[in-house]
């Protein structure tokens, strides 16, 4: 059979995709150009921060360390706290402390590693306080003891750190996004930490699980609404402490930050709606640059920082 007569269809069709191609091009290029603009504006003038009075924040990991200081911090901006954690006495004394100073607090002892008590224990939270709106994980970010202590057994290690943020974000994350209203925070340390593997992986698991629920989010369309923030935290700098344990080849070369400026720094960038950050800011700059160059000198350059830690 003879098709001749279909060449001006198809030439018109093909002349078609490659018009619809050149305008998504130009419309992406387009975009890209003010998303690089506002990003710089907003280093030199950040979005305005929200209100978070009306809250519900779920802090898992409370009763100490980081955990601990965000729920201060956010219960001095007026949120609901619900401190979670299987330490019962530290999260008791988070609470308290946080009653103290005329905050709204509320504390559930909870396994995270166990999916039937996370969704017993989140069912509980609704009931008494309301629908939660936010959920910060702060279980398995080491502590300074992890550097110079015996690394802890590999399903402990990956339970805690990997398998608990399935079973909070099963519970919660199918109702935010019914609401249309929500934000997730994950925190996720160093990427890579001497002959502790089972923690670096998975403290690197984190960064591909805030991907795939970015992606995931995308997909619903919900990303105006439910919005997802990863905060790299790089315990050498937080913890003062942690200078007797890492020896570093240049020991003045980043500084200390108090542990309560770093959660100021991290609920300042919830309140911001930021998508990525870290603590300090300026290093999530130097992990991007690190990316684009050889692995060889990249390296180089672990060498001479020397902090005995990776850049994620």
């Amino acid at each position: 059979m003879n098709f001749s007569h279909l060449w001006p269809i198809t030439m018109l069709m093909r002349l078609y995709s490659l018009c619809v191609l050149l305008i998504d091009l130009s419309y992406f290029v387009l975009y890209t150009w003010i998303e690089i603009f506002l990003a710089v504006l907003h280093v030199f003038k950040p979005p305005p921060r929200k209100d978070a009075r009306s809250e519900v924040v779920v802090i898992a990991g409370a009763a100490r360390g980081i955990g601990r200081e965000l729920c201060l911090e956010m219960a001095s901006i007026g949120a609901e706290v619900v401190c979670l954690d299987v330490n019962s006495v530290g999260n008791e004394s988070t609470v308290k402390k946080i009653r103290m100073q005329k905050g709204k607090a509320h504390a559930y002892t909870c396994d995270v590693t166990s999916r039937e008590g996370v969704l017993k224990t989140v069912r509980t939270i609704e009931k008494d306080v309301g629908p939660i709106s936010v959920l910060i994980h702060c279980c398995g970010v080491p502590s300074p003891r992890s550097y110079s202590s015996e690394a802890p057994p590999i399903r402990d290690t990956l339970n805690v750190s990997i398998v608990s943020h399935f079973w909070l974000l099963d519970a919660i994350l199918p109702k935010m996004k019914l609401r249309r209203h929500g934000h997730i925070v994950l925190l996720t340390s160093v990427a890579g930490i001497k002959n502790q593997m089972a923690l670096s992986v998975s403290q690197f698991a984190v960064q591909g699980l805030f991907k795939s629920l970015t992606e995931n989010i995308r997909l619903d369309r919900l990303q105006d609404d439910v919005f997802v923030s990863l905060v790299h935290l790089y315990p050498f700098i937080v913890s003062k402490d942690l200078a007797h344990d890492i020896g570093l080849r240049i020991p003045n070369l980043f500084g200390t930050m108090d542990a309560r400026l770093a959660a100021a720094k991290i609920v300042d960038a919830f309140l911001r709606n930021e998508t990525e950050i870290s603590i300090p800011k300026h290093v999530l700059y130097l992990g991007h640059v690190m990316r684009l160059l050889p692995k060889r000198a990249t390296l180089m350059l672990r060498e001479i920082l020397d902090t005995g830690l990776d850049f994620g």
